[in-house]
Protein backbone atom coordinates (compact mmCIF):
# COMPACT_ATOMS: atom_id res chain seq x y z
CA UNK A 1 0.00 0.00 0.00
CA UNK A 2 2.83 2.39 0.87
CA UNK A 3 4.55 1.68 -2.44
CA UNK A 4 1.30 2.23 -4.30
CA UNK A 5 0.68 5.53 -2.50
CA UNK A 6 4.20 6.77 -3.26
CA UNK A 7 3.82 5.69 -6.89
CA UNK A 8 0.50 7.58 -7.23
CA UNK A 9 1.97 10.73 -5.66
CA UNK A 10 5.04 10.60 -7.88
CA UNK A 11 3.11 10.20 -11.12
CA UNK A 12 -0.13 11.96 -10.21
CA UNK A 13 0.27 14.57 -12.97
CA UNK A 14 0.64 11.88 -15.64
CA UNK A 15 -2.30 9.95 -14.20
CA UNK A 16 -4.54 13.01 -14.35
CA UNK A 17 -3.43 13.73 -17.94
CA UNK A 18 -4.24 10.12 -18.86
CA UNK A 19 -7.69 10.44 -17.27
CA UNK A 20 -8.36 13.66 -19.21
CA UNK A 21 -7.32 11.99 -22.48
CA UNK A 22 -9.62 9.06 -21.67
CA UNK A 23 -12.43 11.57 -21.03
CA UNK A 24 -11.79 13.05 -24.48
CA UNK A 25 -11.95 9.60 -26.08
CA UNK A 26 -15.19 8.75 -24.28
CA UNK A 27 -16.73 12.12 -25.19
CA UNK A 28 -15.69 11.62 -28.80
CA UNK A 29 -17.25 8.16 -28.92
CA UNK A 30 -20.47 9.33 -27.29
CA UNK A 31 -20.68 12.31 -29.65
CA UNK A 32 -19.99 10.55 -32.93
CA UNK A 33 -21.68 7.22 -32.23
CA UNK A 34 -24.70 8.20 -30.13
CA UNK A 35 -25.45 11.92 -30.09
CA UNK A 36 -24.26 13.28 -33.45
CA UNK A 37 -27.80 13.24 -34.84
CA UNK A 38 -29.02 15.10 -31.74
CA UNK A 39 -26.39 17.84 -31.83
CA UNK A 40 -27.19 18.65 -35.47
CA UNK A 41 -30.82 19.49 -34.69
CA UNK A 42 -31.93 22.17 -32.17
CA UNK A 43 -35.33 20.48 -31.84
CA UNK A 44 -33.72 17.20 -30.80
CA UNK A 45 -31.50 19.04 -28.32
CA UNK A 46 -34.62 20.67 -26.87
CA UNK A 47 -36.35 17.30 -26.55
CA UNK A 48 -33.27 15.84 -24.87
CA UNK A 49 -32.96 18.75 -22.43
CA UNK A 50 -36.66 18.83 -21.58
CA UNK A 51 -36.62 15.10 -20.84
CA UNK A 52 -34.75 15.94 -17.62
CA UNK A 53 -37.64 18.05 -16.33
CA UNK A 54 -36.66 20.66 -13.75
CA UNK A 55 -33.00 19.68 -14.13
CA UNK A 56 -33.06 20.41 -17.87
CA UNK A 57 -31.50 23.85 -17.50
CA UNK A 58 -28.54 22.44 -15.57
CA UNK A 59 -28.13 19.69 -18.17
CA UNK A 60 -28.03 22.25 -20.97
CA UNK A 61 -25.54 24.37 -19.03
CA UNK A 62 -23.36 21.28 -18.65
CA UNK A 63 -23.60 20.67 -22.40
CA UNK A 64 -22.22 24.18 -23.01
CA UNK A 65 -19.36 23.56 -20.59
CA UNK A 66 -18.48 20.18 -22.11
CA UNK A 67 -18.48 21.49 -25.70
CA UNK A 68 -15.76 23.97 -24.73
CA UNK A 69 -13.59 21.35 -22.99
CA UNK A 70 -14.13 18.80 -25.78
CA UNK A 71 -13.56 21.40 -28.51
CA UNK A 72 -14.42 19.06 -31.40
CA UNK A 73 -18.13 19.29 -30.48
CA UNK A 74 -19.80 22.00 -32.64
CA UNK A 75 -20.57 24.85 -30.26
CA UNK A 76 -22.54 26.90 -32.80
CA UNK A 77 -25.41 24.39 -32.94
CA UNK A 78 -25.66 24.31 -29.15
CA UNK A 79 -25.66 28.12 -29.04
CA UNK A 80 -28.47 28.20 -31.61
CA UNK A 81 -30.34 25.60 -29.56
CA UNK A 82 -29.95 27.86 -26.52
CA UNK A 83 -31.98 30.57 -28.26
CA UNK A 84 -34.39 27.99 -29.66
CA UNK A 85 -35.14 26.66 -26.16
CA UNK A 86 -34.88 29.74 -23.94
CA UNK A 87 -35.26 32.72 -26.27
CA UNK A 88 -32.71 35.36 -27.27
CA UNK A 89 -31.98 36.95 -23.88
CA UNK A 90 -31.97 33.93 -21.56
CA UNK A 91 -30.37 31.82 -24.28
CA UNK A 92 -27.52 34.32 -24.61
CA UNK A 93 -27.01 34.46 -20.83
CA UNK A 94 -27.05 30.66 -20.58
CA UNK A 95 -24.49 30.22 -23.34
CA UNK A 96 -22.22 32.96 -22.00
CA UNK A 97 -22.24 31.46 -18.49
CA UNK A 98 -21.67 27.89 -19.69
CA UNK A 99 -18.97 28.80 -22.20
CA UNK A 100 -17.19 31.05 -19.70
CA UNK A 101 -17.13 28.28 -17.09
CA UNK A 102 -15.85 25.83 -19.70
CA UNK A 103 -13.13 28.25 -20.82
CA UNK A 104 -12.02 28.81 -17.23
CA UNK A 105 -11.77 25.04 -16.69
CA UNK A 106 -9.75 24.66 -19.91
CA UNK A 107 -7.40 27.48 -18.92
CA UNK A 108 -6.91 25.86 -15.51
CA UNK A 109 -6.20 22.43 -17.00
CA UNK A 110 -3.62 23.84 -19.40
CA UNK A 111 -2.04 26.01 -16.68
CA UNK A 112 -1.78 23.07 -14.30
CA UNK A 113 -0.36 20.47 -16.71
CA UNK A 114 1.65 22.74 -19.00
CA UNK A 115 2.83 22.67 -22.58
CA UNK A 116 3.50 18.88 -22.88
CA UNK A 117 -0.18 18.19 -22.23
CA UNK A 118 -1.43 20.97 -24.55
CA UNK A 119 0.83 19.74 -27.36
CA UNK A 120 -0.84 16.32 -27.10
CA UNK A 121 -4.35 17.65 -27.79
CA UNK A 122 -3.77 20.81 -29.87
CA UNK A 123 -2.38 20.51 -33.38
CA UNK A 124 1.03 21.97 -34.20
CA UNK A 125 -0.63 24.12 -36.87
CA UNK A 126 -2.92 25.81 -34.31
CA UNK A 127 -0.07 26.30 -31.84
CA UNK A 128 2.01 28.08 -34.51
CA UNK A 129 -1.03 30.17 -35.51
CA UNK A 130 -1.59 31.41 -31.95
CA UNK A 131 2.12 32.07 -31.46
CA UNK A 132 2.04 34.39 -34.48
CA UNK A 133 -1.25 36.07 -33.56
CA UNK A 134 -0.38 36.77 -29.92
CA UNK A 135 2.88 38.44 -30.95
CA UNK A 136 1.01 41.07 -33.00
CA UNK A 137 0.27 43.39 -30.08
CA UNK A 138 -1.15 43.60 -26.56
CA UNK A 139 -2.10 40.05 -25.68
CA UNK A 140 -5.39 40.80 -23.94
CA UNK A 141 -6.71 42.87 -26.86
CA UNK A 142 -5.60 40.20 -29.34
CA UNK A 143 -7.52 37.61 -27.31
CA UNK A 144 -10.62 39.81 -27.50
CA UNK A 145 -10.31 40.09 -31.29
CA UNK A 146 -9.71 36.36 -31.79
CA UNK A 147 -12.85 35.52 -29.82
CA UNK A 148 -14.78 38.28 -31.60
CA UNK A 149 -13.91 37.27 -35.18
CA UNK A 150 -15.69 34.09 -36.39
CA UNK A 151 -13.69 31.35 -38.11
CA UNK A 152 -10.75 31.09 -35.71
CA UNK A 153 -10.45 28.03 -33.37
CA UNK A 154 -11.61 29.74 -30.18
CA UNK A 155 -12.01 26.76 -27.85
CA UNK A 156 -8.55 25.49 -28.76
CA UNK A 157 -7.18 28.96 -27.95
CA UNK A 158 -8.27 28.59 -24.33
CA UNK A 159 -5.78 25.72 -23.94
CA UNK A 160 -3.03 27.82 -25.47
CA UNK A 161 -3.79 30.78 -23.18
CA UNK A 162 -3.31 28.54 -20.15
CA UNK A 163 0.37 28.05 -21.06
CA UNK A 164 0.93 31.66 -22.16
CA UNK A 165 1.86 34.75 -20.15
CA UNK A 166 -1.75 35.98 -20.24
CA UNK A 167 -3.13 36.50 -16.74
CA UNK A 168 -6.19 34.47 -15.78
CA UNK A 169 -8.27 37.58 -15.03
CA UNK A 170 -7.50 39.11 -18.43
CA UNK A 171 -8.29 35.84 -20.19
CA UNK A 172 -11.65 35.48 -18.41
CA UNK A 173 -12.69 39.09 -19.11
CA UNK A 174 -11.55 39.57 -22.70
CA UNK A 175 -12.45 36.11 -23.99
CA UNK A 176 -15.97 36.48 -22.57
CA UNK A 177 -16.45 39.98 -24.00
CA UNK A 178 -15.24 38.80 -27.39
CA UNK A 179 -17.69 35.89 -27.44
CA UNK A 180 -20.85 37.83 -26.51
CA UNK A 181 -21.76 39.29 -29.97
CA UNK A 182 -21.48 35.92 -31.73
CA UNK A 183 -23.39 34.13 -28.98
CA UNK A 184 -26.16 36.75 -29.04
CA UNK A 185 -26.54 36.41 -32.81
CA UNK A 186 -26.69 32.60 -32.57
CA UNK A 187 -29.32 32.81 -29.82
CA UNK A 188 -31.34 35.31 -31.85
CA UNK A 189 -31.13 32.98 -34.85
CA UNK A 190 -32.34 30.07 -32.71
CA UNK A 191 -35.21 32.09 -31.25
CA UNK A 192 -36.36 33.02 -34.77
CA UNK A 193 -36.47 29.37 -35.85
CA UNK A 194 -39.70 29.12 -33.88
CA UNK A 195 -41.24 32.26 -35.40
CA UNK A 196 -40.63 31.01 -38.92
CA UNK A 197 -39.25 34.39 -40.03
CA UNK A 198 -37.41 32.93 -43.01
CA UNK A 199 -36.22 36.28 -44.41
CA UNK A 200 -34.46 37.17 -41.15
CA UNK A 201 -32.96 33.68 -40.88
CA UNK A 202 -31.63 33.78 -44.44
CA UNK A 203 -30.08 37.24 -43.97
CA UNK A 204 -28.40 36.18 -40.72
CA UNK A 205 -27.19 32.87 -42.18
CA UNK A 206 -25.70 34.49 -45.30
CA UNK A 207 -24.07 37.32 -43.35
CA UNK A 208 -22.54 35.05 -40.72
CA UNK A 209 -21.36 32.57 -43.36
CA UNK A 210 -19.54 35.33 -45.23
CA UNK A 211 -17.96 36.64 -42.00
CA UNK A 212 -16.99 33.11 -40.99
CA UNK A 213 -15.30 32.42 -44.34
CA UNK A 214 -13.43 35.72 -44.13
CA UNK A 215 -12.35 34.81 -40.60
CA UNK A 216 -10.99 31.45 -41.74
CA UNK A 217 -9.14 32.88 -44.74
CA UNK A 218 -8.17 36.36 -43.54
CA UNK A 219 -8.56 36.19 -39.75
CA UNK A 220 -4.89 36.70 -38.93
CA UNK A 221 -4.55 39.52 -41.45
CA UNK A 222 -7.71 41.23 -40.16
CA UNK A 223 -6.32 41.22 -36.61
CA UNK A 224 -3.02 42.67 -37.81
CA UNK A 225 -4.85 45.43 -39.68
CA UNK A 226 -7.00 46.35 -36.66
CA UNK A 227 -4.03 46.40 -34.26
CA UNK A 228 -1.77 48.35 -36.58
Amino acid sequence: MKFMREYLLKYKAYIVILLIIILFLIAGYEYYEKYFYVLKDPERIKEYVMSFGKFGYLVFLMMQIIQVIAFFIPGEIIQIASGYIYGTFLGTITSVVGITIGSIIVYGIAYRFGRPFVEKIVSERDLKLFHRILEIGSMKYIIFLVYLIPGLPKDVLAYFCGISDLKFKDFAIYSTLGRIPGIAISSYFGANLISGNNVTLIIIAITMSIIFILGVIKGERIIKSIVH
